[in-house]
């Protein structure tokens, strides 16, 4: 059916429901969400091109990936969290890959002079990035995956690195463990600078120096957290527990321990941070891994919902979340040895 059909279907003027579909902040929420509904319920799909033309947008959110050939698990789960959100509105998603700082940046420039997407979103922030001064000085809408310093409010989703890592440490320095190595991310980043500040605060707290030989950073790999772990094996004191940044990290730090010939869960304990994976569960694993469990499909649909929201005219400020991160204790942690 065509527009006008459809808004005759609904008891509603054809401007109207072409207003609510493309996101425009002066329709009430309650009729927004009665158009959304009722055309998923009978089929109703706009004309895009009409749509775009009438409404000056694109109809499309970019996000820049930095070394294409870095995309894995995390990325995936993020973006289809994002395309299922997204989805449901007729927006589609434009992905560019970039080799370096320099060509992200620019790529950003590109997107804002072509108006060939409405928002970005916007990854991996730096404890100070510049691409959130520049997305401001262009005028291009967008969300940032995480947290930064900034002089203006830019809307955001993260989780709350520091209690998460905080927590885990806490934990295992109750049950007796004095050695605990941590695999973390380039502290260039924000999440990882949280991490280890609340790894590093949790210490003290237990009145235990923090010690650089078990603080090590690289990518959240199998093979990262396999070599990083046979680091900390070869210490004269090893740990007695491993904090790994990811699931990724936390299977090659167990193989590192198997292949030491010693057990993971019962000679040394591992913690990982958990984004989960539907094809990787830890409750599957031997020894089922204890977690500081953080959805990530769940913030792809969730930043998607604030960038639409931007969209509509709500302004930054008011799109910033911080989601607590819940500690699940499996077999992985056990007291530490005698």
């Amino acid at each position: 059916m065509n527009l006008k059909e459809f808004a005759s279907r609904i008891g509603l003027s054809a401007t109207t429901v072409s207003r609510a579909m493309s996101g425009y902040p002066e329709v009430r929420p309650e009729t927004r969400v009665r158009v959304l509904e009722a055309a998923e319920k009978l089929g109703y799909r706009p004309n895009i091109s009409a749509q775009r033309l009438a409404t000056g947008r694109a109809g499309a959110i970019g996000i820049v990936f930095q070394g294409g050939g870095r995309f894995g698990p995390h990325s995936s789960e993020l973006m289809g969290g994002l395309l299922t959100r997204l989805q449901r509105n007729g927006i589609d998603i434009l992905v560019s890959t970039v080799e370096t700082e320099e060509e992200e940046m620019a790529a950003y420039r590109r997107l804002a002079a072509s108006k060939r997407v409405d928002a970005v979103i916007l990854h991996t922030p730096a404890c100070k990035d510049e691409r959130i001064a520049l997305l401001q000085a262009l005028n291009l809408p967008f969300v940032v995956h995480g947290r930064s310093e900034a002089e203006k409010p830019f809307a955001f989703l993260d989780i709350d690195n520091f209690g998460a890592i905080a927590e885990a440490t806490r934990y295992l320095a109750g049950l007796g463990h004095r050695r605990i190595a941590l695999i973390n991310g380039d502290t260039a980043s924000t999440y990882a600078r949280d991490r280890e500040d609340g790894y590093r605060t949790a210490l003290e707290e237990h009145g235990l120096t923090p010690d650089p030989a078990l603080m090590s950073r690289g990518e959240f790999t199998d093979e990262t957290g396999f070599r990083l772990t046979q680091g900390f094996l070869a210490l004269s004191a090893p740990p007695t527990a491993v904090i790994a940044g990811s699931m990724m990290s936390a299977l090659g730090a167990m193989r590192a321990i198997r292949i030491a010939g010693l057990s993971p869960g019962t000679d040394i304990a591992i913690v990982a941070h958990d984004d989960v994976f539907p094809y990787l569960s830890p409750d599957n694993l031997v020894p089922a891994v204890t977690t500081t469990q953080s959805p990530m499909r769940a913030a792809g649909e969730r930043i998607g919902d604030m960038a639409l929201r931007l969209l509509q005219g709500e302004p930054p400020e008011a799109l910033q979340e911080v989601w607590p991160v819940e500690l699940i204790v499996r077999d992985s942690t056990r007291p530490a040895p005698a």
